[in-house]
């Protein structure tokens, strides 16, 4: 799978801009940011990302919630879904996989490492 479009989901302004300079500049992606579920899952329906970063821990729409609501409306198949997260606990990692994420990256990640992460999570060994 080619990425060409992210869709990075956080409540900390920090993250975003250094996910965002990251995956632009590292990545050579085109980023969509949004600072909450709400925002995610409309920017899902209307930009067509072909992954989507989401912060497990996030006020409100938190980040199971707004993968529930991505997942009405699109595939895992069509849309992969990674949880970034400060947890590093086994059963918590389990926990996230087995509501659908395609993969977690633990918090905070390196900026240089973050978008060779993300094609290890979503590009078969042999595309890449």
């Amino acid at each position: 799978m080619a990425i060409s479009k992210v869709l990075l989901v956080d409540d900390d302004p920090s993250i975003r801009q250094i996910g965002n300079l990251s995956l632009r500049n590292v990545g050579k992606w085109q980023v969509l940011v949004a600072a909450n579920g709400e925002e995610a899952v409309a920017l899902v329906l209307r930009e067509a990302p072909d992954v989507v970063l989401l912060d497990y821990m996030m006020p409100g729409l938190d980040g199971p919630a707004t993968l529930r609501h991505i997942r009405e409306h699109v595939s895992a198949e069509q849309l992969p879904i990674i949880f970034l997260t400060a947890k590093n606990d086994q059963a918590e990692l389990a926990e996230m996989l087995a509501l659908g994420a395609k993969g977690v990256i633990i918090k905070p990640f390196a900026p240089l490492l973050l978008p060779g992460q993300i094609r290890q999570l979503i590009e078969p060994a042999g595309s890449r």
